[in-house]
């Protein structure tokens, strides 16, 4: 029963997500551009970072993405299905081994880095 509620509205929903995103996966690091609403003006923002998590499911999917300013490090969350949501550029492919990366949370520096993974 659950099932197939699950499934209409992926149903419903599909038309709607068809958003066209690259692939990327958590251990990458992405410029973000996501759209401010400052007053009455718009304007595009980048975020660029490692994407540390994803979490949610269908049309809740977020992820969040975590940068080094000015030596404190910053956390934002984005909505993967958001109309803010501009684009998403993937600048380098992460090679790790875990599906939530709340540990570079205690780093810093080198000690922070994340090998690159390249295509086979």
């Amino acid at each position: 029963m659950k099932g197939d509620v699950i499934l209409e509205l992926e149903k419903e929903f599909k038309d709607k997500l068809e958003k066209k995103l690259p692939e990327f996966n958590v251990g990458d690091t992405v410029k973000v551009y996501f759209r401010i609403v400052e007053g009455d003006r718009e304007r595009v923002q980048p975020f660029e970072g490692v994407v540390i998590k994803f979490s949610g499911q269908m049309h809740r999917r977020t992820f969040t993405v975590r940068r080094i300013s000015g030596g404190i490090g910053v956390e934002r969350t984005f909505p993967l299905h958001s109309p803010r949501l501009e684009k998403v550029e993937v600048i380098r492919r992460g090679k790790v081994r875990r599906a939530k990366l709340y540990y570079l949370r205690g780093r810093s520096g080198k000690a922070a880095r994340i090998k690159e993974r390249f295509p086979k």
